[in-house]
């Protein structure tokens, strides 16, 4: 009887070592998906609730409170039988003082719509095109000095005119000797020639134009001055109008004061000093709002 029944093949079939190993790979490569998967708790809720709502195995309750959950550690191991509700907190990674001022990224100012770090570099870079730009026109005011100097070289040796320079003035000084007769604001008729070429420098010089009178402290009161203030201010305009003899000045660039004796060179102690205060200066100007402009065309050239 048993010699009539078939021998059966040894082992497994073939095709059910592939299928293992297939079934293995598949194990692996779900077990790898999970362990690289981030899970949103938030996203993972929304799903679970769906599903519930689906298969119809929640009811819908209306809440009218923020949702809580409840803390596995409270449920755990508070010795209180009920756990209690409480917000899920929100972790965030903190750092110390110090590595904090290292992090730090400079937020955008709203008003103005430019970084804080931009604005201080525009700063720094304002400051030193400021300073570069000063030392260029303290070089050009003195350029410009020695050119009037040799233009009123005999009037400088006569002691009738005096030019130097302040910082990024220009101050052309015209004493009352041989320019005005005492207590007169009318310009002697010989000194209009000098008052022509002073016009003529002047006008080739960039910059505001400031025409002052000076007086010593010896009051005046006549029928046509009262004070100093008026026999400065009188000669200050005297001075002017000569200068406006000349078309290439432009009336826009002048200015006009009388300082009277509020503002003397020397003590007024002696006729030499008092001679020396009686003075009519031309002051230029540089390194007003032209040199702002530059400045701001140097750090924005588009405008």
């Amino acid at each position: 009887m048993s010699d009539d029944c078939p021998k059966c093949e040894g082992g497994l079939p073939p095709w059910l070592a592939t299928f293992a190993d297939l079934m293995s790979l598949l194990m692996c490569f779900f077990v790898l998906l999970l362990s690289f998967a981030t899970i949103d708790a938030v996203r993972f809720k929304k799903m679970a609730d769906s599903m519930k709502d689906a298969f119809g195995v929640q009811r819908e309750i209306p809440a009218t409170e923020i949702v809580k959950g409840t803390s596995v550690i409270k449920q755990e191991f508070s010795p209180s039988t009920i756990p209690e509700p409480s917000l899920i907190n929100e972790i965030r990674q903190q750092t110390v003082d110090e590595e904090k001022e290292n992090l730090d990224v400079p937020q955008k100012d709203e008003g103005k719509g430019e970084f804080e770090v931009d604005e201080q570099m525009q700063q720094a870079t304002a400051e030193q095109l400021k300073e570069q730009l000063e030392e260029k026109i303290k070089d050009e005011v003195k350029e410009e000095a020695e050119i009037l100097k040799e233009i009123l070289k005999d009037e400088i040796t006569e002691g009738l005119v005096t030019v130097e320079t302040v910082e990024t003035k220009i101050i052309v000084r015209i004493q009352e000797k041989g320019s005005f007769p005492s207590g007169s604001a009318s310009l002697d008729p010989g000194f209009f020639e000098v008052m022509d070429r002073i016009s003529q420098a002047v006008a080739d010089s960039p910059g505001k134009i400031v025409v002052a009178g000076h007086t010593d402290d010896i009051p005046i009161s006549t029928t046509r001055f009262r004070s100093n203030w008026e026999l400065s201010s009188a000669r200050a305009v005297t001075v002017l109008h000569a200068m406006l003899r000349n078309p290439e000045i432009d009336p826009q660039r002048v200015m006009v004061e009388g300082h009277a004796d509020s503002n003397p060179l020397e003590a007024n102690d002696s006729a030499e000093n008092r001679a020396k205060n009686r003075r009519v200066e031309l002051i230029i100007l540089r390194g007003s709002d032209q040199d702002k402009g530059e400045i701001i065309n140097a750090i924005n050239p588009q405008g």
